[in-house]
């Protein structure tokens, strides 16, 4: 009797895999499918567009519509195409990230190993500006970069990411560096070495994990903003976002579908190459601690 038992138990369990194969590989096809409608259409003449049929393969290959939406597409006033924003945005992510990382590190450093009197206050409301509404930010903030100078440029947008990324970033090394052993770092002051020196040579180097998960989180969130752009950049300062937008809006006359969706896919190339350069190490940043607390 426990034979045939065994054997009924083996093959539900075959066939319940087997769903559950089933229905992962219907959603990853549904999931995908704007992605590949995307390229698709991106390499197509727009004549084939319009005969319909947009999940066909494309009769005709061409790389015309990205090569419009990078140098020659209308965009605003001038036809600048996507580069001098896909520049802006560089500009704007890359100092941000790094500036918000740096100080969330620092941050999470002093509320774990360099407790004060409060310390728990100030993590409480640090945490709170984690869900702090973006629109309840624009008027302090239009009115802060207005007061500094820096209203309109892409130094302004850098500040303004860093400021509404501490949070997060903070909480991150906070709960990373919770788990460090507070030994090593009383052992280091005993021996004389001074806030920086323990921050630089001993928290610094353990904290790779950690990092790429703020890194990768912060990057995305600040290459894909649109809010921030088009509230605190003016023509020259605007990021990509903002710029894939103004394509699609001031298409006047024939709508360039192909050169849409090729901008698209610019706009999207660099957080899709970070994703998957280190998306398993975001994983294990966050198995390392990233979640705890």
């Amino acid at each position: 009797m426990s034979m045939p038992s065994a054997d009924n138990a083996t093959q539900v369990n075959k066939l319940a895999r087997g769903l559950i194969y089933i229905v992962l590989i219907l959603f990853a096809i549904y999931y995908l499918l704007p992605l590949y409608v995307m390229i698709v259409n991106s390499v197509k003449p727009l004549s084939e567009i319009r005969e319909g049929n947009m999940l066909a393969l494309p009769r005709e290959f061409t790389l015309d519509p990205w090569y419009t939406a990078w140098s020659t597409a209308q965009i605003g006033v001038q036809a600048t195409g996507l580069k001098p924003y896909f520049i802006n945005s560089i500009l704007m992510a890359v100092p941000a990230v790094a500036i918000s990382t740096l100080l969330g590190a620092l941050n999470g450093f002093v509320l774990t190993k360099w407790r004060f009197r409060g310390d728990n206050l100030v993590f409480g409301l640090m945490l709170l500006a984690c869900f702090i509404p973006f629109q309840i930010a624009l008027i302090p903030a239009a009115r802060i970069l207005g007061m500094l100078g820096l209203a309109g440029t892409t130094r302004g947008l850098v500040l303004v990411h860093v400021a509404y990324g501490l949070g997060f970033t903070t909480l991150f090394f906070r709960n990373y560096y919770a788990a460090f052993p507070t030994e090593l770092v009383k052992a280091a002051q005993i021996d004389g070495a001074s806030f920086f020196q323990i921050f630089r040579r001993i928290l610094l180097p353990s904290s790779a994990p950690i990092i790429v998960v703020t890194v990768i989180w912060q990057f995305t969130n600040i290459w894909n903003d649109f809010l921030f752009g088009a509230s605190f950049g003016d023509f020259k300062s605007q990021p990509m976002t903002v710029a894939l937008n103004n394509l699609v809006s001031s298409s006047s006359g024939v709508k360039e579908y192909n050169v849409h969706f090729a901008g698209a896919i610019l706009a999207a190339l660099p957080t899709l190459f970070v994703y998957i350069v280190s998306g398993r190490y975001f994983v294990r940043g966050l198995m390392a601690g990233a979640v705890k607390g």
